[in-house]
């Protein structure tokens, strides 16, 4: 480890009051009326961060009818969002240990203004696409500044209630997002979503400038090679999202570029990995990806995120399928919000290095138990029926997110705070990609039972079976008043006829999909419990151990003097297992 240099004196803080890590601000104590503005710019920047976003990806079919885009560059835009969101964290760490959390958050913020504004002007698609990769940035650097905010909210012995506070306040963007756009999108003004974007971005920047965090340890952190692996490893990660997001859009086999790309992306990031390993001063370190408990996080906080992929990809795909517009999903998305609030709040009451590991096992039940709900959906089914599953899913994304979190800083702090990054950036490798795989695989996955359900179907439909010529003939009628031309009228009560075919089709590959993330809830739920059986037996046989040693040693042994004839030598002392381990991925 290189020597610790530090470019400014630290202040003479007293014990309670000094940060937890360099780049954190220190701990002071707070007025009340200061403590309640804390909070608030807390949901203001946090909210700030997911809210472009998440009204984007709300709006992409509106967005991608009004500016010509095809569904191929209309997935680009997405790409460039998740490539620069997940990647933010291997200069955000560095930066903030350097010059601060708030300086980088005015730069992105600021940057992120500018391009809204810039986009309302020019309109393109080029405009958008930076957009976009500014939104990312922006909203890597909200989430960690929200946190860092809500922790001044409240004294330190509630640290870890208001990390969950923090960390979930993101969540409700999506929520939000839903709920505002069809009053933001009425009468096909599309220009007041990135007003509202750039109007969020300012309130936000100028929030931060005003209440500022206090001041923290600031020291040399940024190394030449640190560098070398960013160019290495965000191009990489960027080729990889770049896979993902066009996949399903240009079919995985009957597109040669996504091989190459693919190919480029394991050579970008083998190659940024090779070199961090042999780093004296690592920004990742790639040993710690190899231990046992490290891969059962990674697994599980991907799993946990895909479970999620439930509502973003299967109720939100199906509820447009089925001819949904925003305005019709805007009650569910107020229940969802409500759960996702619920959530959040249960997780932050009850949140502590003992339960932490209950509530992940809580938010994989809920989870469960939501898709079980959605089995057997029909074309029949509106946002209304989905109340009930939504909320019990909202609420089970609402918690395990903050426990989450936890157990991995933990995880990596177990080997020292410079370990600190390396937890973080796997963190959101996890969640943004673990999501982004999620939909990939079940955009594929819906895409081939759509397929096989369609080809069952149409070999059912014979025009000469009673049912069908009677249905054909009703659908004739109708159309009569509006096309003369009897043929005319044949073919297109036959065209109608296949897209309801189509429809039910998409309908019971959803319900696949369904079924495909319950069983991964329930094949998890049974794991996390054998690993904590396991857990609880290793930490009774230990007890054990250590309570039979100190039995046979006796009372000669125990009071036996030391080397130097002094005090009695006490007897040594079992470390037991870490009670934070008990779920699977810890």
């Amino acid at each position: 480890m290189t020597e610790t240099v530090y470019l400014r004196r630290p202040p003479d803080w007293e014990e309670h009051e000094k940060p937890a890590l360099p780049g954190s601000p220190a701990m002071l104590s707070h007025a009340p009326w200061e403590r309640v503005c804390y909070a608030l710019v807390a949901i203001l920047v946090g909210i700030t961060g997911g809210l472009g976003n998440a009204l984007f990806t709300a709006n992409l079919p509106t967005i991608q009818g009004q500016m010509g885009l095809t569904s191929s560059e209309a997935a680009w835009l997405t790409g460039a969002f998740v490539t620069f969101n997940v990647t933010a964290n291997l200069l955000i760490y560095k930066f903030r240990q350097q010059y601060g959390m708030r300086l980088f958050t005015e730069i992105s913020l600021g940057a992120y203004a500018l391009l809204c504004l810039l986009h309302l002007v020019l309109g393109s698609s080029a405009s958008l696409l930076w957009l976009r990769a500014a939104s990312g940035l922006a909203a890597a650097a909200c989430t960690s500044l929200g946190t860092l905010y809500m922790l001044q909210a409240l004294p330190r012995t509630y640290v870890l209630k208001m990390l969950v506070l923090g960390v979930g306040i993101s969540q409700l963007a999506t929520p939000l997002a839903w709920i505002l756009s069809p009053s933001l999108l009425n009468h096909g003004q599309w220009q007041n979503l990135y007003m509202l974007e750039a109007g969020l971005a300012l309130l936000a920047f100028a929030a931060v400038v005003m209440l500022k965090l206090p001041a923290g340890v600031h020291l040399k952190a940024f190394e030449p090679r640190d560098f070398l692996t960013m160019g290495l490893l965000i191009p990489g990660v960027g080729l990889l999202v770049a896979v993902l997001v066009q996949g399903t859009t240009r079919w995985w086999f009957n597109a040669p570029e996504l091989a190459w790309m693919l190919m480029a992306a394991i050579s970008l990031i083998c190659a940024g990995l090779y070199l961090e390993h042999h780093r004296p001063n690592p920004l990742l370190h790639t040993r710690w990806f190899a231990q046992g408990a490290t891969i059962r996080f990674v697994i599980g906080a991907i799993v946990l995120r895909f479970l999620t992929t439930e509502q973003s990809y299967g109720v939100v795909g199906l509820m447009r399928t089925l001819g949904m517009t925003a305005e019709q999903m805007q009650p569910l998305f107020i229940v969802i919000l409500i759960g996702t609030v619920l959530g959040i709040g249960a997780s932050a009451l009850t949140f502590g290095l003992e339960t932490a590991g209950k509530q992940l096992l809580a938010a994989i039940v809920l989870l469960g138990v939501a898709a079980i709900m959605d089995f057997d959906r029909s074309s029949l089914d509106r946002p209304a029926n989905f109340y009930v599953s939504q909320f019990f899913l909202a609420m089970g994304s609402g918690m395990f997110m903050g426990p989450l979190m936890l157990q991995g800083i933990a995880q990596g702090l177990k080997n020292g705070p410079h370990f600190m990054l390396t937890a973080i950036v796997t963190i959101s490798l996890t969640q943004t990609l673990g999501g982004l795989m999620g939909s990939a695989l079940l955009g594929t996955y819906q895409t081939y039972r759509e397929q096989a359900y369609s080809v069952a179907l149409v070999e059912q439909i014979d025009p000469t079976h009673p049912l069908v010529a009677q249905r054909l003939q009703l659908q004739q009628q109708a159309l009569a008043p509006y096309i003369t031309e009897s043929a005319q009228r044949a073919a297109q009560a036959s065209a109608q006829l296949a897209q309801i075919v189509r429809r039910e089709a998409h309908v019971q590959a959803f319900n696949d999909v369904f079924r495909v993330i319950a069983m991964a809830a329930l094949s998890y739920l049974l794991w996390s419990v054998l690993l904590l059986g396991r857990a609880k037996l290793a930490a009774s046989q230990a007890a054990r151990r250590a309570a039979s040693t100190t039995h046979d040693m006796g009372t000669d042994a125990a009071m036996e003097p030391d080397d130097e004839g002094g005090a009695p030598r006490s007897a040594p002392a079992h470390r037991l297992p870490d009670k934070t381990n008990n779920i699977a991925f810890v």
